[in-house]
């Protein structure tokens, strides 16, 4: 079995073998510059753990990995754009360096290749694989489009903020290791129960991300804290605030909504409101319950529990980061 350390290592050397482009050079030059910006390559290494989970023979999921990598940094590319975000793992972002119009279309041609790496998979169920890319890669893009009219509406429902996690982001943590699974060999059983997994672990991962947002360690998280609450972010945390927040706290929080308050003082002011709430406490115990949940489906895997090491390592990485 091969460590998560190893297939991150093996992937980034195989994406950085890959010549992707040619005339016109200016479309290509940005999935070249996006892709060689690095990142874990979470999703690609899923790919392989679930593939080496049923199959010595990792190099056979290799490709659609790479494709998977693919699509999310084109995701990236046009995320960006919609968020108007400058700096993407510590560079300008692609529409920054290069103008919106190049983005938008290097994006599309990204989208495009991620098809050409699955196109080369010779796996017997290559259409059941082609199909879960299909459906990730739709439901990624609802995810996205929910993310932004919630920004423009005055509730969000606590059902429909898991919702739009689970698009956004579970989704393709499942997808990676049911096309990983599907590829090693394994069972319809196996590969759901896998991205069962996946789905769950994800949903952890985000709503660990909106906790640490508030309760993180600077240093450690490696972003400013409170930025959710300075735009006004529907992230869990507000939503629960929300709707346990009675009278005077509740007509506080809506105040500080509504005003423009200096960052600092409207950090402190929301979080002051959440620590009365416990909404500390009520969202630790929401990402416990989504993990215990993703452990359940990975223990039901028909495979050796020593198999399952690296998963359960990954999981519990994911969500212990930075706390």
């Amino acid at each position: 079995m091969y460590t998560l350390k190893e297939l991150q290592e093996l992937i980034s050397q195989e994406i950085s073998n890959q010549k992707i482009g040619r005339e016109p050079y200016t479309l290509y030059d940005p999935i070249n510059y996006a892709l060689a910006a690095g990142g874990k390559r979470i999703r690609p290494a899923l790919v392989l753990l679930a593939c080496n989970l049923f199959s010595e023979d990792v190099h056979q999921a290799i490709l659609p990995a790479i494709g998977l990598e693919i699509f999310h940094n084109f995701t990236l590319l046009h995320d960006d754009i919609m968020d108007h975000a400058d700096i993407r793992r510590g560079n300008p972002t692609v529409h920054k360096k290069w103008n919106e119009n190049t983005a938008i279309l290097s994006g599309d041609a990204m989208f495009i290749k991620a098809y050409d790496y699955f196109l080369d998979c010779e796996s017997p169920n290559f259409r059941e694989i082609l199909k879960v890319f299909n459906q990730t890669a739709l439901e990624v893009c609802e995810g996205q489009q929910y993310d932004m009219e919630f920004e423009d509406r005055d509730a969000v429902s606590e059902e429909e903020y898991i919702r739009m996690i689970e698009l956004k982001t579970s989704v393709l943590l499942a997808g990676a290791l049911k096309i990983g699974a599907l590829i090693g060999g394994a069972s319809s059983q196996d590969a759901d129960l896998l991205y069962e997994f996946g789905r769950n672990i994800g949903l952890a991962f985000q709503l660990q991300d909106d906790y640490l947002d508030v309760y993180g360690d600077v240093a450690v998280f490696g972003k400013q804290i409170g930025g959710d609450i300075v735009a006004n972010k529907k992230t869990f945390m507000l939503i629960k605030a929300l709707q346990l927040a009675k009278e005077n706290d509740l007509n506080k929080l809506n105040s500080l909504l509504d005003n423009d308050l200096e960052k600092s003082k409207k950090i402190e002011s929301v979080t002051e409101i959440y620590n009365k709430l416990k909404i500390k406490e009520i969202v630790q115990k929401e990402i416990y319950s989504y993990t215990e949940r993703a452990l359940k489906y990975l223990d039901q895997v028909s495979v050796e529990n020593t198999n399952k090491v690296e998963l359960k390592n990954l999981a519990e990485k994911l969500i212990n980061r930075a706390s």
